[in-house]
């Protein structure tokens, strides 16, 4: 007898190479496309989905197909979370900027997780801000996080100046990233 599975599954994103961590949980149906998991992962981590992005599972590579590319990529378009899930894979990795290179570690959590009701997509958890886009990386962000929180650093005043004038690296509001889960976004051309 085949074992029912859930129509959603519970994903934890985690940002590597960042301390503290930066991570999300986040309930999304198994049916969603890859390009669907990009447009929610750039929500309820942060991002401003102005880079370019790839998932990896092994040798799987998923993306944007860009037909001046070297890169084998599957269309995100044409695979779904439901799909790579039935190959086994409980881990798999999104990458986001190819320059800065954000690497997330996505985990499948148990399946008791995916089990409680409500709306899908969903954030449930996370801790900690989204780097600012093009900081640089993890190696760039770090610098940013040392001169800002030195006022005597000589690019401190630079960087408030160009994040806004103040940078909370803990600020992570749970009902903002929902509410802009469910709030279309405008398409730039």
């Amino acid at each position: 007898m085949a074992r029912a599975t859930s129509a959603t599954a519970v994903l934890r994103i985690e940002l590597l190479e960042i301390e503290p961590l930066i991570w999300r949980r986040v309930r999304v149906a198994r049916s969603e496309s890859f390009k669907r998991l990009h447009e929610i992962f750039q929500i309820v981590l942060g991002w401003q989905d102005s880079h370019l992005h790839e998932f990896r599972a092994g040798k799987l590579a998923i993306g944007m197909i860009d037909a001046e590319a070297e890169e084998a990529l599957q269309d995100e378009n044409n695979w779904t979370l439901n799909e790579l899930l039935d190959t086994g894979v409980k881990e798999f990795e999104y990458v986001y900027d190819f320059g800065d290179d954000w690497v997330h570690r996505i985990i499948v959590e148990p399946a008791t997780r995916s089990r409680v009701a409500g709306p899908s997509p969903l954030c449930v958890a996370g801790e900690n801000a989204c780097p600012p886009e093009d900081v640089g990386g993890p190696h760039g962000y770090a610098g940013f996080l040392e001169a800002i929180g030195d006022p005597r650093h000589e690019e401190h005043k630079r960087y408030l100046r160009w994040i806004g004038g103040v940078w909370d690296p803990k600020g992570f509001d749970l009902n903002r990233v929902n509410r802009d889960l469910h709030t279309p976004r405008t398409q730039t051309p």
